[in-house]
């Protein structure tokens, strides 16, 4: 089967998947950003892998869909999770703790608010993960020299968590506050209600696997999400089980669904 991948890099964890799917007797091309061209010449592989959610990927995506070639994860979905409102609105609607979240231009968001709304985070409007993140304290560290539209979500003090799933199986770790997916975690056996989390979060989209950031209030012990990835790298995958094989078995199994 003719596979293409569609990543923002060849090496790290889309090299991992490329020369998994080779050995299984596959042809796999990866394409990035100096050799992508969304045109008919896509149109000559069976399947897409869509490992990146920025934007040229998911444009590729939607083309190769509107020409029924089979794209996994779903293009839509992927882009829901991206778009960091729609990711966060589609978590409140399923019913999953959510920060209060703030947006606005500066000047408006500066005269809005209060002392008591901090300490506050501002993330990317478009993106996952802890770049580009920063943390305000106060009004007097709020000051930024820019009109565009921000987003701001109040900072949960307490315990954080990165949470995989790939299948049925699941992996989580504690990490630090603000860390990001590949800096040093550590492996917890159980916790019922961050499972149920990921649970209700993988039935709703269908996912085969992917990774919500969480935190659990100190004060209060309740668990919000503040992230999701719908295709993380897995570097924290700490089961005993070999995260690239497992996730190009379910790729290839839902493959084989969507053909049938």
């Amino acid at each position: 089967m003719k596979i293409g991948i569609l990543s923002k890099r060849k090496g790290h964890f889309t090299g991992e998947i490329q020369k998994h799917l080779e050995i299984r007797g596959h042809e796999v091309k990866i394409l990035t950003a100096n050799n992508l061209n969304i045109n008919e010449m896509l149109l000559n592989r069976d399947l897409y892998i869509l490992k990146s959610k920025h934007l040229l990927y998911l444009y590729a995506g939607y083309f190769l869909e509107a020409n029924m070639i089979p794209v996994i994860p779903n293009t839509n979905i992927s882009y829901i999770h991206k778009n960091r409102v729609e990711s966060y609105f589609s978590m409140k609607n399923m019913g999953l703790l959510c920060p209060k979240i703030f947006m606005g231009t500066f000047k408006t968001l500066k005269s809005q608010l209060q002392e008591s709304s901090f300490p506050l985070i501002s993330k990317p409007m478009l993106g996952s993960g802890s770049r580009d993140v920063k943390v305000y304290n106060s009004l007097q560290d709020f000051n930024v020299p820019t009109e565009n539209y921000l987003y701001l979500e109040n900072f949960i003090k307490g315990t954080h968590y990165l949470a995989y799933f790939i299948g049925n199986e699941i992996c989580i770790c504690e990490k630090r506050p603000l860390s990001n997916e590949h800096q040093d975690t550590e492996l917890i056996e159980s916790d019922k209600e961050i499972e149920k989390y990921l649970i209700k979060w993988k039935e709703k989209y269908n996912l085969l696997f992917g990774h919500l950031d969480l935190v659990r209030e100190t004060n209060t012990n309740k668990l919000y999400v503040v992230d999701s990835g719908t295709f993380p790298e897995f570097t924290n995958w700490k089961r005993d089980s070999d995260p690239t094989s497992k996730i190009c078995d379910l790729i290839l199994k839902e493959y084989r669904a969507l053909k049938n």
